[in-house]
């Protein structure tokens, strides 16, 4: 983001904030631990985005209204000078994506030191807000061959954590869509004056690609920077993935990242498609556990992440797709904390579980007027949802947390 006076964003200072290890992302988070504020924001969006889902053409219209106030092409050649300088045109993947100048990510010099590329890197920041826990953003294209190093300076200048690369090298129809700048599986490889090495790699039953890189200057006697990069080859590209299991299960790895250190790097091909749709979802998510519930209003957020980088979240399934996934994941986390609040529901079922917390006099009347059997039907039509299987019974999940 600019600054007041409309400089770009300088490098991290947070090189000095407590090191980032594999290890912090590599397993499973423990489930997040849902304050009664927390599990009726959670509760209360699971409702308005299920409501949204049941009117496709409301969705379509928001999308319709995102499309039709496109920044127009003069508009966004006035803002990116930089991008379009000639010097700078052959680090841009696709010439209809590039970066604003005024949230531009700014490298000190590397490799190019002609004053005119003025640090130039295919990069935006993104953020909807400064507020505590809520992840900072680089989108950014995939990189190409001659910009692997300016690609690798940018995570070492700016401290970033993580990587998250949502597409393949080469797509079904052998089209180059990023270049291998991060296999390091036979040794290190070396990116002008910086070095990456992979610590460790393993794969996920999601089909998500787990690496620990270690990055650091050839001759720095500074300890390496930790980096987990993520790759999710699955997600086609223009179009989601058949599920949204792989997508949480990458914003369960990184929502515990703390935003004090640098930002989260998000790439595809061209950083706004693929790029943009995993940046809406882990944003929403964050900003209602924090009590941000403008993150309600889905096409705000992306008119404001289309204000920091043209086009982002491509395409009108990507645009539902959003709504699926922040809605899975936010009746995961209700039910995790409802499996984890006690042996009664985990082990004895959903019924069990609702006669032994049911506390007032309307929810006794209105249980003991429901079968177990009613009870296990819904709860099995609604694919073991806790939320819905309770909206079903006619009550929210915070009736029954009041204690």
């Amino acid at each position: 983001m600019a600054t007041n006076d409309g400089e770009p964003l300088a490098a991290s200072s947070t090189s000095s904030a407590k090191p980032f290890t594999f290890s912090d992302a590599d397993s499973p988070l423990p489930p997040l631990s849902l304050s009664p504020d927390q599990l009726r924001r959670c509760t209360d969006a699971v409702g308005a985005f299920k409501d949204k889902l049941l009117m496709p053409g409301a969705i379509q219209k928001e999308f319709s209204f995102l499309q039709s106030n496109r920044m127009s092409p003069s508009d966004a050649k006035s803002r990116c000078s930089v991008a379009l300088d000639s010097v700078n045109s052959d680090k841009n993947r696709y010439t209809d994506v590039i970066p604003f100048d005024k949230n531009r990510v700014v490298l000190n010099p590397c490799k190019d030191y002609r004053p005119a590329a003025r640090g130039y890197i295919n990069a935006s920041f993104i953020e909807t807000s400064s507020a505590e826990g809520i992840s900072r953003f680089i989108a950014t294209q995939g990189p190409m061959p001659y910009t692997f190093e300016d690609f690798w300076e940018m995570i070492m200048q700016y401290r970033c954590p993580v990587i998250v690369m949502l597409t393949r090298l080469v797509d079904n129809y052998r089209m180059v869509k990023c270049g291998d700048y991060f296999q390091a599986e036979d040794g290190p490889r070396e990116f002008g004056n910086i070095c990456i090495v992979t610590k460790r790699i393993r794969t996920t039953d999601t089909a998500v690609v787990l690496r620990h890189l270690e990055v650091n200057y050839i001759e720095s006697e500074e300890p390496p920077l930790s980096v987990l990069h993520i790759q999710y080859p699955e997600w086609p590209d223009h179009g989601v993935p058949k599920n949204t299991l792989a997508v949480r299960d990458i914003f369960k790895r990184t929502c515990g990242v703390p935003t004090t250190l640098g930002p989260i790097v998000v790439h595809c091909s061209a950083g706004i498609g693929r790029t943009g749709t995993y940046c809406a979802i882990h944003n929403t998510i964050q900003r209602i556990l924090v009590g941000d519930m403008s993150a309600l209003d889905l096409m705000n957020t992306v008119t404001m992440f289309r204000s920091q980088r043209i086009g982002m979240v491509q395409t009108l399934d990507q645009y539902i797709f959003c709504y699926k996934a922040i809605v899975d994941e936010l009746e995961d986390l209700i039910s995790q904390l409802y499996s984890s609040s006690g042996d009664s529901y985990a082990m004895q079922g959903p019924t069990c579980f609702l006669k032994k917390t049911k506390q007032s006099l309307v929810l006794n009347q209105l249980l003991d007027s429901v079968s177990h059997e009613d009870i296990l039907e819904l709860f099995s039509n609604n694919g073991g949802s806790l939320a819905t299987t309770l909206a079903g019974l006619g009550f929210s999940l915070m009736q029954i947390m009041i204690t």
